[in-house]
């Protein structure tokens, strides 16, 4: 019975397990990656950076103070990833007006990354984040898509992991306010 029940627990834990640094994993979802040191904790202030955008300029997250943004790492390999697009243009559409989405693509080339944006016609913000980089250590990215409200002042507000209605609600609710 210890064998049947280790056994199915390790399947269960290699479905949903996938860190942020497999690029080849696919599915995106719930991550553990023991090399990936915990981010700043919601309520704190959003590390700033700078990347190169869709055009090759350099842009800065804070230069979008004053709105509310949803910074969000994902990449066209991430199926849970490209499923909730349809979901993040139609909440682009309903509150463009308050808020602004920052996609950054993390684990492709910017060839992938370029045609994905196209393909998907995803028609908010974009910035490419090379492999490797520093940034999913800062914000202790764990897993893909991850998600991150953050408020007008520069302050994290939600970090979601994975795609997940609770996600949009969240926004409804704050939104609502």
């Amino acid at each position: 019975m210890k064998k049947i029940i280790g056994a199915l627990a390790l399947s269960l834990s290699l479905f949903t397990v996938y860190p942020a640094s497999a690029r080849s994993l696919s599915m995106g979802a719930v991550a553990s990656a023991p090399t990936v040191t915990a981010g700043p904790q919601d309520g704190s202030e959003a590390p700033d950076f700078t990347l190169e955008n869709l055009e090759g300029k350099p842009f800065t997250l804070s230069s979008l103070r004053g709105k509310y943004v949803v910074l969000d790492f994902w990449g066209s390999w991430c199926y849970w990833c490209v499923k909730g697009i349809p979901q993040m243009k139609a909440y682009y559409q309903k509150y463009k007006d308050r808020m602004e989405i920052l996609s950054v693509d993390c684990n492709e080339s910017r060839t992938a990354w370029k045609a994905a944006v196209a393909k998907y016609e995803m028609p908010w913000l974009h910035v490419y984040l090379p492999d490797g980089g520093a940034l999913l250590t800062k914000y202790g990215i764990q897993g893909f898509p991850t998600k991150v409200i953050i408020s007008p002042e520069g302050k994290m507000i939600k970090t979601m992991v994975g795609e997940d209605p609770a996600f949009y609600v969240g926004l409804d609710q704050l939104f609502a306010q």
